[in-house]
């Protein structure tokens, strides 16, 4: 008798030994008689308790959902030098907070006071003071430039008073970020306290990133300066730096002074 196939896939080591030394086609004649002799048995078919549905389509598993990506709250900015409650009211005493405020200025930072008297007849504002500044705003070659244009309107030095954005130089600075915490608001409130009859703000992209006006050479979309009602009429204009390294620049902005000092420009 040939033993049933179970004993194949079993591991009876007795059945194994009996067909081990068969040949290929030797061993493919067993399986067949094997299989021969289960099927004159009459077991023909194989049997589970479980059914199974074999014409049930396979599908795919939905893939995992992916977990929510909780966002960070929005960074808040941090008023600077305390908020608009803590800065001085007085021009004086601006004056000296300005030079002594830690959060105005790095630890260490040289400082350059503005000058000038109150309530002139034009206020002129720079982003930061120059690299060769130190005592004074304005003492290296663009303040030699203010000096020539202000001359050619009629003007001096000491008729203005000179003021800049940031005590102190800063090698990059981040004006998108110093408007966020409320620089421009600080400088327009400088204004208000020197109350001068106009203004030119120097700055192509520093000041005019702090006041948010997305046209710097566009005087008209430069949001007035207001002082217990009054209005302070403001001319933005390329920076004094940027001036000095292309001279090409001064004869727009002598024209664009000639332009507003006579009215055509409001």
């Amino acid at each position: 008798m040939v033993p049933p196939i179970s004993q194949f896939t079993a591991g009876d080591s007795a059945a194994a030994g009996q067909y081990s030394g068969l040949s290929a086609p030797g061993l493919a004649q067993a399986v067949e008689a094997a299989l021969a002799w289960w099927r004159d048995a009459g077991v023909d078919a194989d049997f589970a308790d479980t059914p199974r549905d074999w014409l049930a389509v396979t599908r795919p598993s939905p893939p995992p959902k992916a977990r929510a990506v909780e966002k960070a709250p929005p960074a808040v900015a941090v008023a600077i030098a305390g908020g608009r409650d803590a800065w001085p009211t007085d021009l004086a005493g601006f004056a000296a907070w300005w030079m002594t405020e830690p959060a105005l200025a790095a630890n260490g930072a040289l400082r350059v006071p503005p000058a000038g008297p109150e309530a002139p007849a034009m206020m002129i504002v720079v982003p930061m003071p120059e690299a060769q500044d130190s005592e004074s705003l304005l003492s290296g070659p663009a303040g030699r430039l203010l000096d020539g244009f202000l001359a050619a309107a009629g003007l001096s030095r000491a008729e203005v008073y000179c003021a800049a954005a940031l005590p102190a130089r800063v090698a990059a600075p981040d004006w998108a970020a110093l408007a966020e915490q409320g620089l421009g608001d600080l400088l327009a409130h400088h204004i208000a306290l020197v109350r001068p009859q106009r203004a030119i703000l120097f700055g192509q992209n520093g000041i005019s990133t702090l006041l948010r006006n997305d046209s710097p050479n566009n005087p008209t979309r430069l949001p007035p300066f207001n002082h217990n009602g009054a209005t302070v009429p403001a001319l933005s204009v390329y920076d004094l730096e940027a001036i000095v390294a292309r001279p090409a620049l001064k004869a727009g902005l002598w024209n664009r002074w000639l332009d507003w000092d006579t009215g055509i420009i409001e």
